[in-house]
């Protein structure tokens, strides 16, 4: 009978803490959507939310564009540090850490013109 009363209990407590947790999946989401990664990407993450472990998919022509990591000042001067990490493969996929993101192109003109994201995930 005690051997009952403790899977009961055990079950109660399990079925009360999925109650109280928020269990979602990473989401996927293609950069620039069906325009993929172009010049007039800047504005794409605004009207969207992001999570911490959301994947972001960067679909590029491969040898005409380049997504690179950078920093705040990376971003506002369009300009990648020595050893930047770059994605180049033409299908590329960044899970997003909690906090802000910061990408551009550094193919010479193409940030200015507009190929640079921020995307902030909470």
């Amino acid at each position: 009978m005690a051997g009952r009363s403790y899977i009961a209990a055990l079950a109660l407590v399990c079925l009360c803490l999925f109650y109280h947790l928020e269990i979602s999946a990473a989401a996927e989401f293609p950069v620039g959507d069906s325009d993929g990664w172009s010049f007039d990407v800047g504005n794409w993450p605004n009207s969207k939310t992001f999570k911490a472990g959301d994947v972001l998919g960067i679909q590029i022509r491969q040898g005409a564009h380049n997504v690179v990591v950078v920093d705040a000042d990376g971003y506002n001067s369009c300009t990648a540090k020595s050893g930047s990490k770059t994605y180049t493969s033409g299908n590329d996929k960044i899970t997003l850490a909690k906090g802000t993101s910061y990408f551009i192109c550094s193919y010479p003109g193409h940030c200015d013109a507009g190929m640079k994201i921020k995307v902030v995930a909470n």
